[in-house]
């Protein structure tokens, strides 16, 4: 959260705010007698590009003077009777000023011609500000790249004479190391110093504008380290802490990987810290066999691609998913319904790929394909203008699109998406989080974004015949997200995202490639000597877009549709009675008492098992963890870290304190409960392990896995060690994966 009006978001992108002074606003008509009523109490903000004042009164609008239009910028030396003499004031004159938010609305920003303006400094002293202002008044003069190092320059002369507060120290907390970096926000670098000690992450800002003048973040909380790409470059951390923390994630952009790495590698080294890991191929697996959904799966890999949501030129890409915005219902068993998976956003439409493959041939090297990206800063605020009307006044210099090419209707952008030459734009997650209920397609602002051509007000956003509010909207495209037909084909649309249909000779096959400044490694930014060129570039980089890094290089594995359905009590002849007189009791139920509840696993519970004796429930889950607890004793008495793949089943062999385990890394675990220890893995299936079930009678062991087949091992001969070659007793192969067992004896 920011302070007041003022916010980094009414400077330019990238633009730096150094610090603030108490200052009035006397306007240039003001005179004696309207002294009183002409000025304005406020405080006049120093930034790298340009000077802005922020009156008190929330009816004033919010003036910014940019450094470059100034003609005048000096103590003022003239003689006011309402000054009382004073010669603390700073007099400017400029070609042009820009009025923001009056009367604390927000609104397109008012561009206005010459005009004066003196600031009477209440206890800044006018020779200490003027020479930092003046100096950046310079350097506004200068070609963009020679301004951005001269500015660099000041900011790094400002910054070295700052320390980090060691009041913020406990007395037993020892300072690891301190390093510069900048918090980034969307469209906003905001300076300051780091601090990590034994026990915290401190980030001093180098001004005032945060709610606090230090950010704290305890290591003990912190659950995810990221390290990303900013602007192509590997200078970029995110750092993610648990859900009740003030601070539950920060990005910082550094001045070179060194210093990434640096501060990377020493909170590895703390000991408070404690992080949750998920492996990529353990995600992947878990996500394949429908225990991750598709939405949290894109969101998982968009964050290993280094897209997130703190920067705009590597927001999350989601897929058009939805073709039919005409109908007046959505059958998503109709796979009409559905837009093309295998193909970019740019190929769905054959004549106007054509056209596009034509230009391609005739163009010299390097050649693209698209000309426009699917992901940028002004596509994801396209789609967000009415939820985050701020950032697009920011990106466009103080102006909302033209009312006719805004994000007025769902069935044009996604026609306009499919037929213009220079449309290629994806989805974002707010098109499917059902959390959210679709509120940016709602302008509950009441922000006036124009009239279109029809005369009519641009309002709340369009939506399709069969949806009949925003919440149902975004309901509905994340059920067809989640649909089979989806499921079936998402991974041939992770290949051209973000795996092997990516880049090279299968990107050109497939008809996704872009122009070259979207790739990583296209260019090295530092060994750019010219100033000039190198801030063009990194425009250019910014302005166009970025692809994902790569994920895969090679196709995505398919998800499984089917996905697995509950374990069911394995039932064999010896106990085909009690399970018979337990059902009849079942069935006489009318109500429920609730005995205990046990608080299991981090994550979902695949699998249950009851004690012979029916004082024990043991479990297992997708954490890899296995539980035992006490029924009489109502607590948990045992906790085993068994791998870290989930689990997915769990049997105990009888007149014995061994259990065997499925696992999802193809596995059978064998777990003695009277030494706490694994004895042994076996490598059992070719893909996860399923269910199992026991044969009592016969005295086998089966095993069901994705790999579509069941296994069936023999009796251990007084052994509790399955050896795979002597002990597999036969295989028998389905058309699918398997999704329960159990024996049932037939007596002839």
């Amino acid at each position: 959260m920011e302070k007041g009006r003022f916010s980094l978001l009414v400077l330019e992108p990238g633009e730096i705010y150094f610090e603030d002074f108490s200052a009035c606003l006397i306007p240039s008509d003001t005179t004696t007698s309207n002294y009183e009523l002409k000025k304005q109490q406020g405080r006049l903000r120093m930034c790298s590009k340009s000077l802005v004042f922020e009156p008190h009164d929330l009816n004033k609008p919010l003036i910014k003077i940019p450094l470059k239009e100034c003609t005048i910028l000096e103590q003022f030396k003239g003689k006011a009777k309402f000054l009382n003499k004073s010669k603390n004031v700073l007099s400017v004159s400029t070609k042009l000023y820009i009025e923001m938010f009056e009367g604390n609305i927000i609104e397109p920003y008012k561009f206005c011609g010459f005009s004066r303006f003196l600031f009477l400094l209440n206890y800044a002293n006018i020779m200490d500000c003027l020479p930092r202002i003046t100096q950046l008044q310079r350097a506004s003069t200068l070609p963009a790249g020679e301004q951005a190092d001269m500015i660099a320059t000041i900011v790094h002369s400002r910054q070295a004479r700052v320390r980090f507060d060691p009041l913020w120290l406990d007395l037993y907390e020892k300072v690891v190391m301190e390093t510069q970096a900048d918090k980034v926000t969307p469209l906003v670098l905001n300076p300051g110093r780091i601090l990590l000690s034994s026990a915290r992450l401190f980030f001093q800002p180098y001004n005032n504008i945060e709610t606090y003048p230090v950010l704290k973040i305890n290591l003990s909380s912190i659950r995810q380290i990221i390290k990303r790409r900013f602007l192509l470059r590997h200078i970029g951390l995110e750092i993610y802490s648990s859900e009740n923390n003030t601070i539950p994630y920060i990005y910082f952009a550094f001045r070179s990987p060194a210093d990434r790495d640096k501060l990377y590698d020493n909170l590895l080294q703390q000991s408070d810290l404690k992080l949750s890991k998920i492996e990529q191929d353990v995600m992947t697996l878990q996500w394949q066999n429908g225990y991750v959904s598709n939405y949290d799966y894109l969101l998982y890999i968009n964050s290993l691609a280094d897209r997130t949501i703190n920067d705009l030129t590597q927001y999350p890409v989601f897929p058009w998913v939805v073709a039919d915005y005409k109908s007046k219902t959505l059958d998503l068993n109709n796979p009409e319904t559905y837009r093309d998976l295998s193909k970019p956003i740019g190929a769905l439409n054959a004549d106007r790929l054509q056209k596009l493959m034509e230009r391609f041939e005739e163009m010299s090297f390097p050649k693209f394909i698209y000309g426009s990206h699917y992901s940028t800063p002004a596509f994801v605020l396209f789609y967000l203008v009415r939820f985050y009307p701020h950032y697009v006044l920011c990106l466009q210099n103080g102006r909302f699109d033209h009312p006719d090419r805004m994000f007025n209707s769902c069935e044009d952008v996604y026609r306009n998406c499919l037929t213009n030459m220079s449309d290629f734009k994806e989805l974002i997650p707010e098109f499917y989080d059902v959390e959210q209920g679709g509120e940016f397609l709602v302008n509950s602002m009441g922000i006036n974004l124009g009239v279109r051509f029809d005369g009519s007000k641009v309002g709340d956003v369009q939506l399709p015949p069969w949806a009949n509010s925003p919440k149902h909207f975004i309901r509905a495209l994340r059920d067809a997200l989640e649909s089979d037909y989806v499921s079936e084909r998402l991974h041939l649309w992770i290949d051209l995202i973000f795996g092997f249909k990516q880049r090279g000779d299968e990107a050109e096959e497939a008809k996704n490639l872009f122009y070259y400044l979207c790739y990583e490694g296209s260019v090295d930014l530092d060994s750019i000597g010219d100033l000039n060129k190198r801030r063009a570039l990194e425009v250019q980089i910014m302005e166009f877009g970025q692809i994902p890094k790569q994920l895969f290089k090679v196709p995505h594995p398919q998800r499984k549709v089917k996905g697995p359905m509950l374990r069911v009590p394995s039932v064999d002849k010896e106990s085909e009675k009690v399970n018979e007189d337990s059902t009849s009791v079942w069935k006489s139920v009318t109500s429920l008492n609730l005995e205990s509840t046990f608080n299991t696993h981090k994550d979902s519970v695949s699998a249950l098992l009851i004690t012979d004796d029916n004082n024990q429930i043991m479990s297992v889950g997708y954490d890899g963890k296995f539980k035992v607890f006490s029924i009489s004793q109502k607590r948990q008495i045992r906790s085993a870290n068994i791998g870290n793949m989930p689990l997915s089943s769990i049997i105990q062999l009888p007149n014995t304190n061994v259990v065997v385990i499925g696992s999802f890394d193809n596995n059978i675990v064998l777990y003695d409960l009277d030494f706490g220890k694994v004895i042994q893995t076996v490598m059992a299936h070719e893909d996860s392990v399923t269910c199992l079930a026991w044969g009592n009678e016969l005295k086998l062991l089966a095993s069901g896995s994705s790999d579509c087949t069941v296994k069936i091992w023999r009796s251990f001969a007084n052994s509790d060690v399955i050896k795979p070659m002597q002990c597999l007793e036969s295989q028998l192969d389905h058309n699918s994966q398997l999704t329960c067992l159990c024996f049932r004896i037939t007596v002839c």
